[in-house]
């Protein structure tokens, strides 16, 4: 220090109440005061080095200076602003491209790799909503991972960019993999990586400029702290963007969605008298109940399939090809299938999944080619075990040789219900095996049918413990009253469905309660391969019942009580449902 006799005051306070001063002159080496004990120093920063608490003497409205560096939230929230801008980005890239879709392409194989028993819990808790469910899980995932990039990126930008980046090429990846597609689809992950990594190095640049350490007692490198507006601005207009990005790519993916359904027929060819077939006429005997229509709607028909997304079918270009262990294989065009001699036939199906008196079965008309013709057209390799079915998103499934030269009406389908078949339900064409679990048979959105060998190719659901043979059971299922229905005193009607396909049903009981097993009326036998409504009348008093029901087919079989999972062929057991009466 230059200026002689400066003088340096240092505070120091004591264990008790004295505080005293002392005067260093700098040209001295004498202590005014010799008697200073106890010390304890207070630092620069207002923090007891030893301990002791201070207590601060400052106005407790005043307000607080603002911190120079910005809030923990920040760097999560740019994470998760980033990662979806870029999930906006790659979708509307592959909507515009016509590609499928990253979250559709992760969600099919997360599908195509999910346990048998995750599988058939998803169908029994979900139902139908299964698929939104897993759309849903997987944007919450996107969002977790997208708050773990934000903060890693914080502390290392390069980590975090490094992980959106990964998750792009990832996502290409398992896009460029996905059936029907090529190395086209990596460009919607990779272009939306890219976007993401930008937006994310932009927003965390943005909030870490002055995180900078602070170097007191000297001015602050960040005197104006960091800049609140131009983060909140930048997040804001991204979140905007990403909106308007998702809602144009559900636009046009409706609209081409649209447009597929506009390229069905409004009619299919008629089924003339002249080829020895006539068109299907429903009995008024064959529904003696209203609850449940003999023919469901194609709008309350069951969906059960693996397609997140349904596929985008081009027409003009679609074809069904038979080929394999066949002499000739046959290449067919949609118009070369409406051109066949159609078929129509009334044909109950349901899924292996069915809970007993599950949902998930419905009967409609159903019109298209008999695969018998087809088969014989190509000539059938006498070695050949089983018909493969491809569909155009992957799906595949194997059924016996046998099932469609047997003489049942397997067949090609291309209506339902008098009308082209509907997307949802695989247009422009699917195949309908009487007496088969879907998951066998019903391929839809078809592709191509290989005859090949058991040994040579295994469907979908094979190697995840479902059997290779599954011939539909006997079943039976009480719709009336309906679940949790309160019904009132007097004469009941219970009523209901059985189905055995390639069977028929030849009886059906009801017991209430411990009492003995009683007799249905049946509707008309409309045919085999048809459900059969049933009903039971009884008069009943206030109280709870417990009713059952089970059915016995032609040949004799009544259907097992023993209680058993869906898994691996198909649910058995008596339907049971508690009846209220007031």
């Amino acid at each position: 220090m230059s200026p002689s006799r400066h003088v340096m005051h240092v505070m120091m306070l004591m264990m008790g109440d004295d505080c005293k001063v002392i005067h260093c002159l700098h040209d001295t080496h004498r202590p005014i005061n010799h008697q200073l004990t106890r010390l304890r120093f207070i630092d620069i920063f207002n923090r007891t080095i030893s301990g002791s608490i201070i207590q601060t003497e400052t106005d407790p409205l005043a307000p607080l200076k603002q911190s120079n560096q910005s809030p923990n939230w920040t760097a999560p929230v740019a994470g998760l602003i980033s990662s979806l801008f870029a999930v906006s980005v790659a979708t509307l890239t592959a909507v515009l491209l016509n590609l499928v879709t990253p979250l559709d392409a992760v969600g099919s194989e997360f599908i195509d790799h999910t346990p048998k028993w995750l599988k058939s819990l998803a169908i029994q808790t979900f139902g139908t909503n299964n698929k939104t469910v897993l759309k849903i899980g997987m944007l919450l995932t996107i969002s977790w991972l997208a708050l773990v990039i934000g903060l890693v990126a914080r502390r290392k930008l390069r980590a975090g960019i490094s992980m959106i980046a990964s998750f792009g090429i990832f996502g290409g990846l398992i896009s460029a993999a996905r059936p029907s597609q090529s190395a086209l689809a990596l460009v919607p992950s990779l272009f939306g990586a890219i976007s993401g990594c930008q937006l994310l190095n932009k927003l965390i640049k943005t909030i870490t400029k002055y995180d900078l350490p602070i170097a007191y007692p000297s001015e602050s490198r960040a005197p104006l702290g960091w800049d609140r507006r131009r983060f909140i601005s930048t997040a804001s207009k991204t979140v905007l963007i990403s909106a308007i990005f998702g809602a144009v790519a559900n636009k046009l993916e409706n609209r081409k969605i649209s447009e597929i359904r506009q390229t069905a027929p409004d009619s299919l060819p008629k089924i003339s008298a002249g080829n020895g077939l006539t068109p299907t006429k429903i009995p008024a005997g064959a529904q003696i109940f209203a609850e449940t229509p003999f023919i469901t709607p194609n709008k309350d028909f069951y969906r059960i399939d693996t397609a997140l997304s349904l596929p985008r079918v081009d027409i003009k270009t679609w074809s069904l090809q038979i080929g394999g262990m066949v002499k000739t294989p046959l290449k067919l065009s949609y118009d070369d299938l409406l051109a066949r001699r159609m078929v129509e036939s009334t044909i109950t199906i349901c899924c292996v999944s069915n809970e007993v008196g599950g949902p998930y079965i419905g009967n409609a008309v159903w019109q298209g080619v008999l695969l018998a013709d087809l088969l014989a057209e190509a000539g059938v390799d006498p070695l050949a075990e089983q018909i493969f079915g491809t569909s155009a998103d992957g799906w595949t499934c194997g059924f016996p040789v046998g099932a469609a030269l047997d003489k049942r009406d397997a067949m090609i389908a291309v209506g339902m219900n008098g009308t082209a078949l509907p997307l949802e339900h695989g247009y422009p064409a699917r195949v309908i095996i009487p007496g088969l679990y879907g998951y066998v048979s019903a391929t839809k959105w078809l592709t191509n049918l290989d005859l090949t060998t058991w040994s040579q190719a295994q469907g979908y659901w094979i190697p995840l413990g479902w059997s290779r043979d599954a011939p539909i059971k006997t079943q039976s299922r009480i719709d009336v009253p309906r679940r949790d229905e309160t019904v009132r005193a007097g004469r009941i009607a219970i009523a209901g469905v059985a189905w055995a396909q390639q069977i028929g049903i030849e009886k059906v009981e009801v017991r209430i309660g411990s009492s003995d097993w009683q007799k249905a009326t049946l509707a008309l036998d409309f045919s085999d391969d048809t459900w059969r409504q049933w009903k039971y009348e009884f008069d009943a008093k206030p109280g709870e019942y417990q009713v059952q029901v089970r059915a016995t087919n032609k040949a004799g079989e009544t259907q097992t009580q023993e209680v058993s999972r869906p898994d691996p062929d198909g649910a058995t057991g008596y339907h049971t449902r508690t009846l209220k009466v007031i």
